[in-house]
């Protein structure tokens, strides 16, 4: 029996003052390629469903590899989060990041649910990068943050203020997650750097992306 992966990515386009927005291509594509050579069933789903937007500066420099650049079409017509029922037919959930992810994630409550639900059923939550703004609004049953008392990384507030975005943003990643009680590791800037907590996988920044993927295949095994 294959495995199931729900993706959830970013439909927000725009941060703070207009500046565009959107998906981090290879964090989604690096992502989709590890489990799909697994044979894996991957369902690709969003806060607004139908086209996700890509960032554009994720394709900047022109040295994105055509296999990253192919995953875009899994991102031309994405399920809308309220049409997934639940985590029993799913067994992991990931979320690649992008800035737009600070904008849609944090406050859904339908992915709320669908990620304690996920974790609560001992199936894997996985984040990379700006990903984990998903885990932001989660709660557990008894009422405590998810991440309270975990272990995790994410997108670092040092490296969101070398990417000169940190004004453009809603809030800091880090410091929101270590405000809501993360035991929260940073490496150097752009790292690869996976901190694994029991269910609970994230990754630092776009650097980190595989090594995520891998953590959830190794579980998945």
């Amino acid at each position: 029996m294959s495995k199931r992966i729900l993706m959830v990515v970013t439909t927000a386009d725009t941060m703070k003052e207009g500046h565009k927005t959107g998906l981090w291509l290879s964090e989604f594509g690096e992502a989709y390629i590890e489990f799909e050579k697994l044979g894996y069933q991957i369902t690709v789903a969003s806060p607004l469903g139908g086209k996700a937007p890509v960032d554009d500066r994720s394709l900047e420099g022109g040295e994105t590899p055509q296999e990253i650049l192919d995953t875009a079409k899994y991102l031309e017509d994405t399920v809308k989060l309220e049409k997934i029922v639940g985590a029993t037919t799913f067994d992991a959930i990931f979320m690649p990041g992008g800035h737009g992810t600070m904008f849609d994630l944090p406050e859904n409550d339908k992915l709320q649910h669908l990620i304690r639900e996920f974790y609560e059923s001992n199936k894997i939550v996985a984040s990379v990068c700006h990903g984990p703004a998903g885990l932001v609004g989660v709660t557990l049953s008894d009422g405590t943050p998810l991440v309270s008392g975990k272990t995790i990384t994410a997108f670092t507030d040092e490296e969101e203020r070398e990417t000169t975005l940190d004004q453009f943003m809603p809030f800091l990643l880090e410091s929101r997650l270590r405000e809501l009680g993360a035991e929260f590791v940073t490496k150097a800037n752009w790292s690869d750097h996976v901190e694994v907590d029991g269910n609970l996988i994230t990754g630092q920044n776009p650097q980190s992306t595989t090594s995520v993927a891998k953590e959830v295949v190794k579980k998945l095994s």
